[in-house]
């Protein structure tokens, strides 16, 4: 397990395991091909921070090289967290079979600030890789779908050996690869195959040296005839006069065993003997009318029912029972409990469900009469609850008051008897029908003794020295049978079951029902034969064929299945499998390994029915997807383009030698099917259809991607079905007697089939796995076709159903687009099938034998190959019965290095000169950048019925194809589209070579020319194709561009789970040039956008506060420090008033309206010089000031004096805090209408002070809103114009922490000499150092901002009681224009925390945390106010333009709905106090693995967005916004590399 392989190319199979341990396939079906040589790898890929990583283990009984499969020997392969990588883990496949795997783990206990129980470990669901058997013959080996099976009725063959080669070389020259034959052991009386005598004995009139000759025949027919043996098992029953059954009744359900069943046997008598005795009731013993069926059955009642009373086995014996209590209750030994206090007042119906519940015995049994019991001291404690205790002067009235109860206790029990009854009696009417009546019955006559009134559905054991040995309730033996929509996971003949004393059953007479049990300790015997009896036939046989699977018990079919598989470990098993739940079938097919069920065309009843079965099971449509194959090596990374494979580096136990990986995607698997033109069960096209539908039928199911099979009689055209248990004929074929050629000739279809079976296994062999099914009218052409050389066969059948005569209209002439086409051969079969022929075969009582028949060459099939298409013309007779087979191929798909190949090759070089900058125009630009940057000339494109793309680069087509791929959804607009034409190549090619001349982009040639060599490719392939090769152009450019992308990033990111590279490729899609929005006036620099799409260009791309809340995990993270630093630089030029703008405006007209966006800017200031090498050196750079130092004045942007003067990053951060130390009063530049039309006059006054008493910033009044709760009210009909939704004046606890840590790092650096300034100037002229500043804020911050948990504590506290309504939290601000706001729980404290936890005593702070996470935290973002708060408004509508003053014109934006980005924090915070408190690796993991529980749903959003992104908000419970930004840089920045969890514990 696990070891290192030779460094070749490594096939590997990716199965990813979700957060709860689940496969995350398509369907949950993995179906994995045959094992090769070497081995491929089941690599189960789960991610590091997963649930299943707690304490986890992964477990597989997939066995190791030479290893034997024990289906209860599981490997474990710890899993270990880790916050960088997936966990992958490699497991070779060496054996054929079903496998199965779960894990164990401790989930993860709820998030407290105290300490909580821990939780106990659990284990998933068991799940389970079926890996398909490698089948050979004579060195060839045979796939699956490419078996083309015979079947035959085994006692109809002759004599082995003469019989039998005979018809195994006709079989064989037929192309057939694999023989089915029914059971080849000893029968039983019935003389059916399927009603075995001994199960360990070959049939002695078939095989006369028994085992021998069985040997010699398997050798033979794979040495000398390439054929296959495949035979039934059958686990359910044996005959009913099997000799073993009368030494071992307990193999079967018997009325020891199966006590329960005694009912059935008593009703199953009664109604025997009722048969017997109808002359003597005066009632007809033939029935040949339906008024004689109803005499019987109204006979049935008196003469049968109401003489067994078998309503006994459902009620309780009164007075046995109501005596017992009375004993009981007079004995005074039971008293009254608590129980049945006030049970005097109790109604009747109380009383009778109290002694329902708690004293009745055998309620949910059904055992011998009487068997349910009330226990007599329960009832006794009723009584005495009710009369008293017990007096004999009222055991009378004891006794009347228990009969009373008992008997209202019995009423439902009756109802359950007479509902059974009515069943019982409506079933047996509809069986004697069935049997005497019905045109498709059997009518068997007069009811006498050889044909009973009813089935038995009972073996009754003769009675003999063997058999009196036991005890004589166990020869009772029940008969198997089968239920109508029964629960394939139910005994019917278990002890919940009733079908068998409610007739339910159609049963087999001549076969008993084997029981065995949970395990082999339950029936030793049986099981051991049954073992001897499949591990027999799996000694010979290649394949199974399980009969009756869906009555077969599936832990018995896992054992005997298990034990074939030891003999013969590449067993194909098929399974006649009749659930009625296609869910039912995947767990019968899952746990079993089966390989195929099997399908039968013969079941259909139209053409139309019959294209709906060749669709089913015809493959994948024409032009799938494919999402099978990337071939990488080891240290490639992932892009959500592979949908997630080799997703990192990281390997589990077992890592192997690094080498080249061709890694293959799980492809979502349909059951396979064994598709039969015709079952030995079916009736043949002679008697369901017409004789000449036999070809068409047989042509059909041969062109569908799966195994296919026929039996014995059917290309003979045998005029109807054998009965297989009374037939005493042998087979007779012309086959058999001389050579097959390929051909027309009388005597069946046996030549023309030896084709279609030649081609079925070539394209099952060879991977023709695509297909197309067109109906039209009575005709059904398939063309199926290799999805990579395009090659293929088109065949076209004329059905012939009845009523049709020689023919119903012609078929369209058929145009194969870009397609040659040449014809193999046409022809049809005319057929004899006249009563006098019919007649003529039957009077043979030797042989069976076909109807006379021919097939004859169709001339005048048209074929014309255009240049651009192949046109096939039908002629004027091409009657029913005809069929016509072409050899197709696509020139165009035709390339030296094969189409996929090349189109898929190159990509990385064609791209590995691109930059960061480069990628954003690749991969991205949402619609108003697509336009800036075209000048109104380009947009992103929009696809007919499916809309406007998010982007106009590859990342707009491929969130649009992601899933089309995935899932094969090939009517997908987008689909439709690329099949009308070439425009979208043209748009992408075209986009990308105009760019590519233009300063600046010349590095997009490469990728220009790369794109347009891999569309030039396929331009001209056929239209059908179009979707296919496109999406593999787009997959192939769009993972070349993201390895570019992850290759200049930093190694964390590089090395990092997909989470955290998606959000790194954020900093891609916000970063560009954009005509009309740069950081300085004069130069065009790369700047971050807001958020996508309406934050993108002009004045609206760049704001101060957005850039540095996401400067850090944007561009610091991911190791873009040339952009941190141009953004710094860029800012830094525009500070006046000791602020920075919120909006740049390219520096040319800055607005200076937010209080907070400077202290992001100190803080992203300090992170650089902690993150980037060398970062300390900023603080010496010079940039040039587009306003003076300490001057507040105003001027424009080409003002003389802009620019003139310059000042180092240690100077801007100096002005900054002495500007706010002497405090800022000004207004707004422009103030008014034209730079705010909502704002009130006083709303453009900024005063900001310092109170020196607690060193606390000051700021905002109560008609602007300085921080990022910055919506201010604009609806008139609400008057809400000009009043801010949250003004948040005072001092922001954001604000404060972002002021403390800017604070004790200067006065660190300048402690450290990196800072020439030790403090500032206060406004009374005093100086303060940077150190005694923030010992102000660490000395009162707590009093200030903290809510205590206890009233009594407000005192230690700066808290009114009476505003607060929740405790335990740290008010949003401190001494706001209205006190009740101070007191609101909302996400900004965790920013404090984050930046300055010293501020924090940490247990106040985890109490604080919890109760954001149990009250703001959502899916994906965090509530902006408390859901308790009376001013909560969690949804967000923009355009309401409503009398609401709360929400019109969307007032409410900060009011309750969520936002994404404060859940950064949120999660920073929590993980830096939670591991405050852990001292043990154990307990570090614990908190990681918190935080990581609560990034699932950012993690979901990212993964499922077509932005590619998080949003900006959303509403309540992570509802879509439609007014929120797709894409939000402040979002994504916030998830950084911290919260993507890049740690070392």
């Amino acid at each position: 397990m696990g070891s290192i392989s030779p460094p070749t190319s490594q096939e590997v199979y990716y199965l990813p395991l979700n957060d709860a341990g689940h496969p995350d396939v398509p369907g949950g079906y993995i179906y994995l091909p045959a094992p090769n040589d070497p081995a491929y790898i089941v690599r189960f890929a789960i991610e590091g921070t997963s649930s299943i990583c707690r304490e986890g283990s992964l477990w597989v009984n997939i066995p190791q090289k030479c290893e034997k499969f024990d289906r209860h020997a599981f490997h474990e392969f710890k899993l270990h967290p880790d916050f960088n990588q997936t966990l992958h883990v490699d497991v070779p496949i060496y054996l054929a079979g079903a496998f199965a795997f779960y894990t164990t783990y401790t989930p993860l206990p709820d998030f407290s600030s105290t300490e909580a129980a821990p939780p106990k470990p659990t284990k998933t669901e068991t799940f389970y890789i079926d890996v398909e058997p490698k089948l050979t013959v004579n060195g060839t080996v045979l796939p699956i779908d490419s078996l083309s099976i015979f079947s035959v009725i085994s006692k109809l063959m002759g004599q082995y050996p003469n019989d039998w080669e005979r018809h195994l070389q006709g079989i064989g020259q037929r192309e057939y690869n694999m023989v089915h034959f029914t059971p080849l052991m000893q029968r039983g009386s019935s003389n059916s195959p399927y009603s075995m005598y001994d199960q360990l004995t070959f049939d002695p009139a078939c095989f006369p040296n028994g085992e021998k000759d069985v040997a010699t025949m398997i050798s033979s027919m794979e040495k000398n005839h390439g054929l296959l043996g495949l035979t039934d098992v059958v686990w359910n029953h044996t005959a009913n006069n099997s000799k073993w059954l009368e030494a071992h009744p307990e193999a079967g359900y018997n009325l020891e065993t199966a006590p329960w069943l005694e009912a059935a046997l008593e009703l199953d008598n009664a109604l025997l003997q009722y048969g017997t005795d109808l002359a003597k009731y005066g009632l007809p013993t033939e029935l040949k009318s339906a008024d004689d069926l109803q005499r019987v059955m109204e006979g049935m009642q008196p003469h049968c029912l109401d003489l067994v009373n078998i309503w006994e086995y459902y009620v309780v014996k009164v007075s046995r029972d109501a005596q017992a209590a009375v004993d009981a209750w007079m004995s005074g030994l039971t008293k009254a409990d608590s129980q049945v206090d006030g049970a005097k007042q109790w109604s009747l119906i109380q009383k009778v469900e109290f002694l329902r519940e708690n004293a009745l015995n055998g309620r949910d049994e059904f055992a011998g009469r009487f068997h349910r019991k009330v226990d007599s001291n329960v009832t006794a404690a009723l009584l005495t609850s009710v009369l008293g205790h017990g007096d004999i002067n009222r055991q009378q009235t004891a006794l009347d008051t228990a009969t009373a109860w008992l008997k209202a206790l019995n009423v439902a029990y009756y109802r359950e008897y007479d509902a059974d009854v009515a069943i019982i009696k409506q079933q047996v009417q509809d069986r004697v029908r069935y049997l005497r009546l019905d045109h498709d019955g059997p009518r068997l006559g007069p009811i006498n003794k050889e044909h009973a009134f009813i089935e038995s559905y009972f073996t009754r054991l003769p009675l003999n020295e063997t058999t009196r040995k036991h005890n004589p309730k166990a020869l009772f033996l029940v008969n198997n049978g089968w239920v109508w929509a029964a629960d394939a996971m139910k005994d019917n003949a278990g002890s919940s079951s009733r079908t068998y004393l409610r007739r339910q059953v159609i049963v087999w007479g001549d076969c008993a029902k084997l029981r065995y049990g949970r395990s082999p300790e339950d029936n030793p015997y049986l099981w051991d034969f049954m073992t001897r009896y499949t591990r027999l036939m799996a000694k010979y046989f290649a394949g199974f064929r399980i009969d009756n699977c869906h009555s077969t018990p599936l832990h018995v079919a896992e054992y005997l299945l298990d034990q074939a598989r030891n003999v013969r470990p590449d067993l194909a098993v098929f399974a006649e499998l009749f659930t009625g739940d296609e869910k039912m079938d995947y767990v019968f097919v899952k746990r079993l390994g089966l390989s195929a069920l099997i399908r039968e065309a013969m079941q259909a009843w139209s053409t139309q029915e019959v294209s709906r079965l060749v669709h089913m099971h015809g493959g994948r449509p024409i032009g799938s997807f494919e999402v099978d194959t990337i071939s990488s090596s080891k240290n490639t990374k992932p892009s959500p383009a592979s949908n997630g494979i080799n997703d990192s580096l990281a390997a589990v136990n077992g890592s192997l030698a690094e080498k080249t990986e061709t890694v293959h995607n799980i492809r979502e698997s349909p059951v396979h099917a064994l598709f039969m033109d015709c079952t030995h069960d079916n009736e043949v096209p002679a008697q369901k259809r017409d004789a000449r539908d036999t070809l068409p039928n047989a042509a059909l199911v041969n062109m569908c991607a799966c195994a296919t099979g026929s039996v014995m009689g059917y290309d003979e055209i045998y005029p109807k079905l054998i009965n297989l248990v009374s037939e005493p004929r042998l087979y007779h074929s012309s086959f058999s007697d001389h050579e097959v050629k390929i051909g027309a000739g009388r005597g069946g279809i046996g030549r023309i089939k030896k084709l279609l079976n030649q081609i079925h296994t070539f394209m099952g062999r060879h991977g023709y796995d695509e297909t197309f099914i067109h109906h039209e009218g009575e005709y059904i052409t398939v063309h199926r076709m290799h999805p990579k050389t395009r090659k293929g066969y088109f065949t076209v059948a004329h059905t012939a159903f009845p009523g049709y005569g020689e023919g119903h209209g012609s078929l369209t002439p058929v145009h194969l687009g870009g397609t040659k086409a040449k014809l193999v051969g046409s022809w049809k079969l005319e057929v004899d099938a006249s009563e006098s022929a019919k007649q003529a075969v039957y009077n043979d009582r030797s042989l069976l034998r076909g109807l006379p028949s021919s097939v004859s060459q169709v001339l005048g099939i048209g074929l014309e190959n255009k240049a651009d298409e192949a046109v096939i013309t039908m002629p004027s007779h091409f009657p029913p019965g005809s069929i016509a087979i072409f050899e197709t191929w696509i020139p165009s798909a035709e390339h030296s290095e094969g189409l996929d190949q090349y189109v898929t090759s190159g990509g990385t070089q064609a791209f590995a000169e691109c930059s960061l900058i480069d990628l954003n125009f690749i991969l991205y630009r949402s619609e108003p950048e697509e336009r800036d940057a075209s000048g109104g000339k380009d947009g992103v494109y929009a696809v007919p019925g499916h809309g406007s793309l998010v982007y106009a680069g590859l990342q707009g087509w491929w969130s649009c194809l992601r899933d089309v791929v995935r899932y094969n959804k090939l009517g997908h607009p987008v689909c439709n589209h690329l099949r009308e034409g070439t425009w979208a190549m043209d748009y992408i090619v075209g986009r990308m070579e105009r760019m590519s001349k233009r300063k600046g982009y010349n590095s997009l040639s490469d990728p220009a020319a790369w794109l347009r060599s891999r569309f030039d490719a396929i331009r001209n392939i056929p239209s059908f194709l179009r979707p296919r090769y496109f999406a593999l152009v787009v997959q192939a450019a769009y993972d070349a561009a993201w390895a570019r992308g992850m290759e200049l990033m930093s190694d964390d990111v590089q090395l990092g789970q997909g989470f955290l590279q998606s959000l790194a490729m954020v900093s891609v899609q916000m970063t560009g040039y954009m005509p009309s929005a740069s950081l300085v006036p004069f130069e065009s620099i790369p700047s971050m956008a807001a958020g996508l799409p309406h934050f993108t260009t002009s004045w609206a791309r760049c704001w101060g506060r957005d850039i540095f809340i996401s400067l850090r995990g944007l561009y610091l993270a991911t190791g873009r420090y040339t952009d941190a630093h141009s953004h710094i630089m860029a800012f830094a030029s525009v500070l006046k008033h000791g602020m920075i703008p919120n909006l740049l405006s390219d520096g040319k007209l800055p607005r200076y309206n937010s209080r907070d966006s400077i202290w992001f800017f100190m803080q992203c200031i300090q992170d650089y010089t902690k993150m980037v090498p060398n970062g300390l050196d900023i603080l010496k750079e010079k940039v040039d000031r587009r306003f003076l130092p300490y001057d507040d004045t105003y001027f424009e942007f080409d003002d003389p004096r802009a620019y003139s003067q310059k000042s180092t990053i240690e100077e801007i951060i100096q002005e900054t805090l002495q500007r706010h130390a002497t405090g800022l009063s000004f207004r707004e530049a422009n103030a008014g209408p034209k730079l705010d039309m909502q704002m009130k006059d006083e709303g453009f006054n900024i005063e900001i002070h310092v109170d020196w008493k607690t060193g606390i910033i000051f700021g905002g009044n109560q008609s602007n809103c300085g921080t990022w709760m910055d919506k201010m009210g604009e609806s008139d009909r609400a008057g809400s114009r000009g009043v801010p939704g949250t003004p948040r004046d005072g001092a922001p606890i954001e604000i404060t922490g972002l002021l403390a840590s800017t604070l004790t790092w200067l006065a660190e650096l300048h402690e450290q000499g990196q800072y020439q300034f030790q403090g500032v100037m206060m406004e009374d002229g005093n100086s303060i150092s940077f150190k005694a500043w923030a010992s102000k804020l660490q000395d009162n911050f707590e009093r200030c901002y903290y809510v205590p948990q206890s009233p009594s504590e407000d005192g230690s506290y700066d808290v009114t009681s009476a505003m607060v309504n929740r405790r335990g939290i740290y008010k949003d601000l401190y001494r706001s224009g209205k006190e009740y706001e101070d007191y609101q729980l909302r996400p900004n404290f965790p920013i404090a925390m984050t930046v300055a936890p010293q501020l924090f005593t940490p247990e106040k702070a985890l109490g604080a945390l919890e109760m954001a996470d149990n009250y703001l935290r959502g899916p994906t973002g965090m509530a902006t106010l408390d859901p308790s708060d009376l001013n909560y408004r969690p949804y967000y509508i923009n355009s309401e333009d409503s009398t609401d003053f709360a929400t019109s014109k969307g007032r409410n934006y900060h009011q309750g709905p969520e936002w994404i980005w404060p859940t950064g924090f949120f999660l920073r915070a929590l993980l830096k106090f939670d591991l405050m408190r852990k001292t043990t690796k154990a307990e570090r993991t614990e908190a990681f693995q918190q935080i990581t529980r609560r990034l699932e749903g950012c993690k979901t959003a990212v993964r499922e967005s077509p932005w590619a992104g998080l949003a900006e908000l959303t509403q309540k419970n992570g509802e879509f916004c439609g007014d929120s930004n797709n894409d939000d840089d402040f979002v994504d920045g916030m998830f950084r590399v911290e919260l993507a969890l890049n740690h070392k514990i």
